[in-house]
């Protein structure tokens, strides 16, 4: 690494340190009261559209439903004056993608001093909750909501919704830049990647930061920043072997069959993958005289008898990394694994797009700290980064890099991806005041200042 790279790279993460331990809190602004003032005056109304969007089932693969979600989402960011598009995924087999910008004027007095950070808001509209699902309606039991993708993350839509419309009210959204790309597949995404991301990676040449809507963690009462998402890439293996009698196993003509080649390969991914921030899981085996398994390898069969040499073996799961560096040496020595056969069997690896890592970079935890020179202006706690062992992959990777990024500024719940999914209604306000003052302080930061610095 140069010197002078170093050196930058080390004032970044010091002056990253300096905010998150305690810088002084900066004022708010009158601006920043108007948009405070609204937030909490529209919260009856903000929880009257989370109910609407949470009671369409939007699971992944309706994509009627999808599409009706990005209707109500269309709706509402034209009315702020965004110039939205639909962009069918018919191709990739899924609903669309929802695009919105909102550019920095060109003209007039509004232009003369820019719009600071150029923002790329992220989303998804899609649940883990398909139409056969029985977890299908929202409800409330005093602050608790309870609903299919109440967190994950149709509370997180409204509060980027309910953000843009504060700073709308307060006068200052027609200074800024932003463009927001929800996708319709983030719970299972098309492929492949470059098709289902295109909008989300075309936006991203054009941006200077990423905020991601999904939740914002929050552990026994803390709430906290994310700054990093793991990779969640998956494989199959498939392996062979001579069969025959089960007398002849392990012998010079017959080998050690397909379940022992196998075997043989997991354990050794057992024994010699780990390392820090990596997990591999096996989510399927089968093996026997015969394997089937269907074309989304969630589900398959296998025949075989107790006296006969299986001749086939399969395997599936996941892989996660903390960076893209770490998915490239980790596949390299699964691959390797993978080649040291057994005598008489043959075995092979494949490993899916799936989703790439966000690692943290000194940009983004200095991202953090600007968030939390917010939370220091509205009384809040500051918010520590979070361990990305502690939350899964998302949309945000695909951008971040070469974006700097935060990777939850939505909703605050319990459950997601399981029926009884809730959501914290008091933390509604909460979360959208934080999003929508510092979407207002990128606004207002000279764009070619490093973020660390400000």
């Amino acid at each position: 690494m140069l010197p002078t790279m170093r050196k930058k790279i080390l004032l970044l993460l010091a002056a990253a340190a300096v905010l998150a331990l305690g810088a002084p809190a900066q004022s708010v602004s009158p601006q920043e009261k108007a948009i405070v003032t609204y937030i909490d005056a529209t919260e009856q109304a903000s929880n009257a559209l989370l109910e609407k969007l949470v009671n369409i089932n939007s699971g992944t693969h309706n994509l009627e439903g999808v599409r009706a979600v990005g209707k109500i989402m269309m709706d509402q960011l034209e009315q702020l004056g965004f110039k939205v598009r639909w962009v069918p995924m018919d191709e990739v087999h899924r609903a669309g993608t929802l695009v919105a910008e909102h550019p920095c004027p060109e003209t007039g007095h509004e232009a003369k001093d820019g719009c600071g950070r150029r923002m790329l808001l992220i989303g998804h509209m899609d649940t883990v909750f398909e139409k056969s699902s029985p977890f299908q309606t929202y409800t409330v039991n005093g602050q608790t909501a309870t609903g299919p993708g109440v967190n994950d993350m149709k509370g997180g839509l409204v509060d980027m919704i309910y953000a843009l419309k504060a700073l709308d009210a307060a006068g200052v959204l027609k200074q800024m830049d932003v463009t927001v790309v929800l996708s319709g597949d983030e719970e299972a995404h098309g492929e492949p990647v470059e098709i289902a991301r295109r909008e989300m990676l075309e936006a991203a040449k054009h941006r200077d930061v990423a905020l991601e809507f999904e939740a914002t963690p929050r552990l026994d009462g803390v709430y906290y920043g994310s700054v990093s998402r793991r990779s969640s890439i998956s494989w199959k293996i498939e392996a062979t072997g001579e069969s025959g009698h089960s007398s002849a196993i392990f012998s010079e003509g017959k080998g050690y069959g397909a379940v022992y080649e196998l075997t043989r390969i997991l354990d050794a991914f057992r024994t010699q993958l780990p390392e820090q921030y990596l997990t591999f899981n096996v989510g399927m085996v089968l093996g026997g005289t015969s394997v089937t398994v269907d074309k989304d390898g969630i589900s398959g069969t296998a025949t075989g008898k107790s006296n006969v040499i299986a001749p086939k073996a399969y395997a599936s799961g996941d892989i996660r990394t903390i960076s893209n560096e770490q998915t490239e040496r980790v596949e390299r020595k699964m691959q390797a694994i993978v080649g040291q056969h057994l005598p008489k069997t043959n075995a092979t690896i494949e490993f899916g797009e799936g989703y790439p890592a966000m690692a943290p970079t000194a940009e983004s935890r200095a991202l953090l700290g600007i968030l939390n020179q917010v939370n220091r202006s509205l009384g809040y706690a500051p918010m520590p980064e979070l361990d990305p062992m502690k939350r899964g992959a998302g949309d945000i990777a695909f951008v971040s890099p070469p974006l700097p990024g935060l990777a939850g500024i939505g909703a605050t719940g319990e459950l997601a991806h399981q029926p009884g999914e809730t959501i914290d209604l008091a933390a509604q306000p909460v979360n959208t005041k934080r999003a929508a003052l510092l979407m207002y302080r990128l606004s207002r930061m000279d764009a070619g200042a490093d973020l660390a610095v400000h």
